[in-house]
C-alpha cells in the first residue's frame, strides 16, 4: 500500500506542483527521482515545472519512487465488468494537451494483463522509459515510430510490435495526423495490483 500524503490542492492543483511537492516532502533529489523511475533528469525537471507532461507509464513509475499510487495523481475510470462497449467507454488524459486513453481491460485476482487505446497527437513524443514487464503495441489507425534499444521501427496501421519493458523505449507519431494505439502490457499502469478488485463494490 502506498503512503498517504498531505499534498495542497491535489487533484486541483497541477500535476507538476504536486510531484515536486512530494518529492521534497520525501526529501529526494530530482536525481533520485529519475534513477529510481528510469527517466532522465531533465524530463522530471520538466514535468514539475509544467513544460510537458508524463505518459500513463511514466507517470506509474514516478509515483512508485514517491512511494504513491499512481491513482492520487490520476483518477482513472474503472470498468464495470470484463466487456467494454465502444460508445461507452470514457476518454481521459495526464494533464491537458496529453495523450488521452480509454482502459480496456478490467481487474480480478491473478490477472496480469492491462491494456488501454492511447490516442496520440500529431508530432508527439514519448519520453525515452524502462520498466518491469512485456508490452505490445498494436496500431489501429494512423503510423508511429517505435523505438526499442536504439532499434526504430516504423508501424502503420495493422502493425504490432511485442518486446520487453526492461530496454529503454520510445514511440513517435511522425505524422501530422493523429495515431490509435492498441496497448496490452502486464506493468500495473492502473494502480490496483495490491488491491484487491472486490473492495471497490464494498
Amino acid at each position: 500500500m502506498s503512503q498517504q500524503a498531505n499534498i495542497p490542492g491535489n487533484e486541483l492543483s497541477p500535476l507538476g506542483e504536486r510531484l515536486r511537492f512530494r518529492r521534497q516532502q520525501l526529501k529526494l533529489t530530482l536525481k533520485e527521482v529519475a534513477l529510481g523511475s528510469g527517466l532522465s533528469v531533465g524530463f522530471i525537471s520538466q514535468i514539475e515545472r509544467g513544460i510537458t507532461s508524463p505518459s500513463l507509464s511514466s507517470l506509474v513509475s514516478v509515483a512508485r519512487v514517491l512511494r504513491m499510487e499512481v491513482g492520487e495523481f490520476l483518477a482513472q475510470p474503472k470498468p464495470d465488468g470484463p466487456v467494454t462497449r465502444h460508445d461507452e467507454r470514457p476518454v481521459y488524459a495526464v494533464s491537458p494537451n496529453s495523450l488521452t486513453y480509454e482502459r480496456l481491460s478490467t481487474s480480478f485476482a491473478g490477472s496480469v494483463l492491462r491494456s488501454v487505446i492511447i490516442h496520440e497527437p500529431p508530432g508527439h513524443r514519448s519520453e525515452p522509459i524502462a520498466h518491469e514487464g512485456e508490452e505490445m503495441f498494436y496500431v489501429l489507425e494512423g503510423s508511429v515510430t517505435v523505438e526499442v534499444a536504439g532499434e526504430r521501427n516504423v508501424l502503420e496501421a495493422g502493425d504490432s510490435l511485442h518486446f520487453q519493458s526492461t530496454k529503454i523505449h520510445s514511440s513517435w507519431n511522425h505524422k501530422d495526423t493523429p495515431a490509435t494505439i492498441l496497448w496490452v502490457g502486464t506493468m500495473d499502469v492502473f494502480g490496483e495490483k495490491d488491491r484487491n478488485p472486490e473492495e471497490d463494490d464494498a
